[in-house]
């Protein structure tokens, strides 16, 4: 009789808590948990809704790892055929253990096993396992996920990363596409509600007008190409208010500025092409670099600077880039607000600049890039003996952010960090977003085995 729901298979160690993973996500219990290895004899069996989509969720117990119970052999087999049958493998490890001997042997039986296949690390609850957790990565799969099965942390994310997994049939409905929130910011008098008026007229897409997070604020809904954009309110940056010249009103600009982009996933900073860029508009986009969120520079009023030659856009952007030099990342846009000029490349830009932030990277990939880029140009270690990179992983999106191990104890010297960033860059895209660069050295603990 064929299988009418997509079969996820949890598969680890004895004791890394496959059973209270499996009891957490069917809302059940029953899965036998204790801190005997092998508690777990029976191949568990349950159906599982997520957000539409209905899989069957297996336990196969403790078919890893010595065994002296007399029914082992009938485990193993029962576990072999679940495997077999899966739609989906999820190998689950203990990161308060760190990696050791059996999740190789356990990973090289998944990957035998040449199913899809995804990386729960459990248990990173404990301080302890804050490491051990970046040494899974080591493993080669995609996606890794951070869990703590016991209390719930991370298994949503874990659920929509099963689902995302699964073959189509097993959705119920299609999934809805994710909304964008834009935030447009800048000084006053840049033109960011008349661009933002031209943005929802001429693609005449607007969904809907929702209240926003802030006192007498308006989020704009609006669809492009299926995609869903917030416009994330930024009145109060239009009227800071009689509060004082100078710093007080950058202050205030600042701090309401502030408020827009910790709720944006996209920042676009809309700078007077008539004036060029100021240190106000230095310190908006800082607090959106260091909040990590994806960047681009919009010129407005470039409808003022056609009689100024050709040479001019050269001179700006260059000018625009020395003031903002921590953005060298970002797109630079010229548009006209007033006149419509450009304005539809903005919502691409946006569009863009969302999937960069959202890019992950395969470890074997990233690996290789890492062999060949640290064989070119070798970390410097003054005073701290020969540095190697190990290996890397990429440890999280939004932004992207990479975790180098090395031999020793150490931090990459600024100019390396960037050298890596613009490499990672040039080799992967990520426009428009910050790149988060972490250093650790590789824990002593046992055999360290391959890197790969």
């Amino acid at each position: 009789m064929p299988r009418s729901l997509p079969s996820v298979v949890l598969v680890g160690r004895p004791n890394v808590g496959k059973s209270t993973l499996f009891n957490r996500l069917t809302r059940t219990r029953r899965a036998i948990v204790t801190p005997i290895p092998g508690t777990t004899r029976d191949v568990l069996a349950q159906p599982v809704e997520w957000e539409g989509t209905h899989f069957e969720l297996t336990d196969t117990g403790g078919m890893f790892g010595a065994s002296e119970d007399p029914l082992h052999e009938l485990v193993l087999e029962r576990g072999r055929r679940a495997i077999s049958d899966a739609d989906l493998l999820v190998l689950v490890v203990d990161g308060r253990e760190g990696l050791v001997g059996g999740d190789r042997d356990i990973a090289r039986a998944v990957r035998e096993a040449g199913k899809p296949a995804l990386l729960a690390v459990n248990k990173i609850d404990d301080r302890r396992a804050r490491s051990g957790a970046l040494e899974m990565y080591q493993l080669g799969f995609d996606p890794v996920l951070e869990i703590a099965a016991e209390h719930g942390d991370g298994v949503g994310d874990l659920m929509d990363a099963i689902v995302r997994a699964l073959p189509a049939s097993g959705a119920s409905s299609a999934p809805k596409p994710s909304e964008v929130k834009v935030a447009i910011v800048g000084r006053p008098n840049a033109g960011k509600s008349s661009l933002v008026n031209r943005l929802l007229r001429e693609e005449r897409m607007i969904v809907s007008e929702m209240p926003g997070t802030t006192r007498d604020a308006v989020d704009t809904v609006l669809t492009w190409h299926k995609r869903t954009f917030r416009i994330v309110d930024t009145a109060g940056i239009r009227r800071p208010g009689r509060v004082g010249r100078g710093g007080q009103v950058e202050a205030v600009s600042v701090m309401l500025a502030r408020r827009s982009i910790e709720a944006a996933d996209v920042v676009v900073l809309v700078v007077d092409a008539s004036q060029g860029a100021t240190d106000q508009d230095a310190a908006i986009a800082g607090e959106a670099d260091r909040l990590g969120r994806g960047i681009i520079i919009v010129a407005n009023k470039w409808d003022l600077t056609k009689d100024n030659g050709p040479d001019f856009v050269k001179g700006f952007d260059a000018e625009l880039r020395r003031q903002l030099k921590f953005l060298d990342y970002a797109k630079i846009l010229h548009v006209s607000a007033l006149t419509g000029e450009r304005t539809p490349r903005l919502l691409e830009a946006i569009d863009k600049v969302a999937e960069s932030r959202q890019q992950r990277v395969r470890t074997t990939e990233l690996n290789k890039f890492v062999e060949r880029v640290a064989a070119e140009h070798p970390p410097a270690s003054p005073g701290k003996g020969h540095v190697r990179i190990l290996y890397a992983a990429q440890t999280s999106v939004a932004p992207p952010t990479f975790v180098f191990f090395t031999n020793i104890a150490t931090t990459f010297h600024f100019s390396y960090q960037r050298y890596l960033e613009n490499r990672l860059r040039e080799e992967f895209g990520f426009e428009g977003t910050p790149i988060r660069i972490h250093v650790r050295a590789r824990r002593r603990k046992g055999r360290e085995g391959s890197t790969h």
